[in-house]
């Protein structure tokens, strides 16, 4: 078989499936429509309920997407003034939180006159071993 005549035929061959695909595809769409005619009656919308329907169709879809929450600000509310707000204004409630901390004291360290004189003593006493070192 010569390359003309298999190319010739290959051509066929495609044209043929290609035929064959979009008469598929034509019958898939004649079934859905078929199969909808049958099972799913048209919707009678008159006036007020098709308006309605929209109404809930519409509801949905923003239930479907989500509501966006907006960005809460930051609050500095005390103790007491949150106690109050979730309690309301009868209940009478302190909460002085920094009453019950402890106190503690800063100890205050003393340095001591000594370890002046001990860094002077330490140099002179390096200064002597220098000398001897020198004169060695």
């Amino acid at each position: 078989m010569t390359s003309s005549r298999r190319h010739h035929l290959k051509s066929l061959m495609l044209q043929i499936a290609a035929s064959w695909i979009e008469q598929e595809k034509k019958d898939i769409e004649q079934m859905k429509e078929d199969y909808m005619a049958e099972n799913c009656p048209a919707p009678d919308l008159s006036g007020d309920q098709a308006a309605l329907m929209i109404e809930d169709l519409k509801l949905k879809v923003v239930e479907l997407a989500g509501v966006k929450k907006p960005a809460l600000k930051k609050v500095r509310m005390s103790a007491d003034a949150m106690l109050q707000a979730l309690l309301g204004g009868k209940h009478k409630v302190t909460m002085d939180l920094r009453a019950n901390l402890k106190q503690v004291k800063k100890e205050v360290k003393e340095e001591s006159t000594e370890s002046v004189g001990d860094w002077r003593k330490n140099i002179e006493d390096k200064a002597d071993r220098k000398k001897m070192f020198e004169t060695s």
